[in-house]
Protein backbone atom coordinates (compact mmCIF):
# COMPACT_ATOMS: atom_id res chain seq x y z
CA UNK A 1 0.00 0.00 0.00
CA UNK A 2 1.37 3.86 -0.73
CA UNK A 3 1.94 6.29 1.69
CA UNK A 4 -0.45 7.74 3.86
CA UNK A 5 -1.41 11.40 2.43
CA UNK A 6 -0.01 12.82 5.88
CA UNK A 7 3.33 11.28 5.03
CA UNK A 8 3.06 12.39 1.34
CA UNK A 9 2.47 16.39 2.23
CA UNK A 10 -1.35 15.89 1.94
CA UNK A 11 -3.82 15.97 -0.81
CA UNK A 12 -6.62 17.94 -2.35
CA UNK A 13 -9.45 16.42 -3.99
CA UNK A 14 -12.92 16.76 -5.10
CA UNK A 15 -15.38 14.80 -6.70
CA UNK A 16 -19.43 16.42 -8.43
CA UNK A 17 -22.85 14.87 -8.55
CA UNK A 18 -25.36 15.71 -10.63
CA UNK A 19 -28.58 15.63 -8.03
CA UNK A 20 -30.76 16.41 -10.08
CA UNK A 21 -30.10 13.24 -12.61
CA UNK A 22 -28.84 11.20 -10.10
CA UNK A 23 -25.52 10.85 -11.61
CA UNK A 24 -21.95 11.62 -11.70
CA UNK A 25 -21.31 15.60 -13.21
CA UNK A 26 -19.02 14.87 -16.52
CA UNK A 27 -17.32 17.42 -17.80
CA UNK A 28 -17.35 19.79 -15.53
CA UNK A 29 -14.92 22.81 -15.45
CA UNK A 30 -12.97 23.58 -12.24
CA UNK A 31 -11.16 26.10 -11.30
CA UNK A 32 -8.69 26.58 -7.88
CA UNK A 33 -7.25 29.50 -6.42
CA UNK A 34 -5.05 30.19 -3.90
CA UNK A 35 -6.10 32.69 -1.39
CA UNK A 36 -3.67 34.78 0.21
CA UNK A 37 -4.60 37.84 1.82
CA UNK A 38 -6.95 39.79 -0.90
CA UNK A 39 -4.85 37.94 -3.71
CA UNK A 40 -6.30 35.24 -5.30
CA UNK A 41 -4.09 33.48 -7.65
CA UNK A 42 -5.23 30.60 -10.11
CA UNK A 43 -3.67 27.33 -9.50
CA UNK A 44 -4.98 25.14 -12.42
CA UNK A 45 -7.77 24.58 -13.90
CA UNK A 46 -9.39 21.04 -14.82
CA UNK A 47 -12.12 19.14 -16.13
CA UNK A 48 -14.06 16.10 -14.04
CA UNK A 49 -14.09 12.96 -15.66
CA UNK A 50 -16.96 10.24 -16.29
CA UNK A 51 -17.28 9.74 -12.62
CA UNK A 52 -17.58 13.41 -11.60
CA UNK A 53 -14.05 13.14 -10.52
CA UNK A 54 -10.58 14.65 -11.54
CA UNK A 55 -8.23 12.36 -12.95
CA UNK A 56 -5.48 13.27 -10.03
CA UNK A 57 -5.25 15.24 -7.19
CA UNK A 58 -6.08 18.87 -7.52
CA UNK A 59 -2.99 18.98 -5.39
CA UNK A 60 -0.90 16.86 -3.94
CA UNK A 61 2.71 16.14 -2.09
CA UNK A 62 5.29 18.91 -2.95
CA UNK A 63 2.23 21.06 -4.79
CA UNK A 64 0.56 20.83 -1.35
CA UNK A 65 0.49 23.23 1.07
CA UNK A 66 -1.78 24.14 3.75
CA UNK A 67 -3.62 27.78 3.74
CA UNK A 68 -6.72 28.99 1.92
CA UNK A 69 -7.79 28.40 -1.16
CA UNK A 70 -10.90 28.38 -4.07
CA UNK A 71 -12.84 25.93 -5.92
CA UNK A 72 -14.75 27.83 -8.70
CA UNK A 73 -16.85 25.15 -10.22
CA UNK A 74 -18.50 26.04 -13.86
CA UNK A 75 -22.08 25.11 -12.55
CA UNK A 76 -24.08 26.80 -15.06
CA UNK A 77 -22.28 25.75 -18.08
CA UNK A 78 -22.38 22.40 -16.69
CA UNK A 79 -25.80 22.23 -16.54
CA UNK A 80 -26.45 23.88 -19.81
CA UNK A 81 -25.06 21.33 -21.55
CA UNK A 82 -26.76 18.70 -19.69
CA UNK A 83 -29.93 20.05 -21.40
CA UNK A 84 -31.69 22.14 -18.52
CA UNK A 85 -33.57 25.48 -19.36
CA UNK A 86 -31.84 27.59 -17.19
CA UNK A 87 -33.14 30.93 -16.71
CA UNK A 88 -31.45 34.31 -18.00
CA UNK A 89 -29.43 34.96 -15.41
CA UNK A 90 -29.47 31.39 -13.87
CA UNK A 91 -30.39 31.24 -10.14
CA UNK A 92 -26.34 29.33 -10.42
CA UNK A 93 -23.83 30.05 -12.72
CA UNK A 94 -20.46 29.79 -11.15
CA UNK A 95 -20.36 28.11 -7.76
CA UNK A 96 -17.03 29.16 -5.35
CA UNK A 97 -16.14 27.42 -2.29
CA UNK A 98 -13.44 28.73 -0.20
CA UNK A 99 -12.02 26.24 2.46
CA UNK A 100 -8.96 26.45 4.90
CA UNK A 101 -6.34 23.53 4.94
CA UNK A 102 -4.72 23.32 8.20
CA UNK A 103 -2.76 20.68 8.02
CA UNK A 104 -1.26 18.34 5.64
CA UNK A 105 -4.04 15.83 4.96
CA UNK A 106 -6.03 14.68 2.82
CA UNK A 107 -9.21 17.02 1.98
CA UNK A 108 -11.87 15.86 -0.16
CA UNK A 109 -14.18 18.71 -0.89
CA UNK A 110 -17.32 17.48 -3.04
CA UNK A 111 -20.50 19.34 -4.16
CA UNK A 112 -23.86 18.37 -5.03
CA UNK A 113 -25.72 20.40 -7.42
CA UNK A 114 -28.55 20.64 -9.08
CA UNK A 115 -30.45 24.35 -11.22
CA UNK A 116 -31.68 25.40 -7.94
CA UNK A 117 -29.11 23.88 -4.80
CA UNK A 118 -26.08 22.87 -4.19
CA UNK A 119 -24.36 21.75 -1.24
CA UNK A 120 -20.76 20.57 0.02
CA UNK A 121 -19.53 18.91 3.32
CA UNK A 122 -15.50 17.89 4.10
CA UNK A 123 -15.58 14.52 2.75
CA UNK A 124 -12.92 11.72 3.24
Amino acid sequence: MGATAEAAGGRLTTHVLDTASGSPAAGLSIELFRIEGDRRTSVKTVVTNSDGRCDAPLLAGDEFSTGEYELVFAAGDYLRGQGNALPEPAFLDIVPIRFGMAEPKHYHVPLLISPYGYSTYRGS
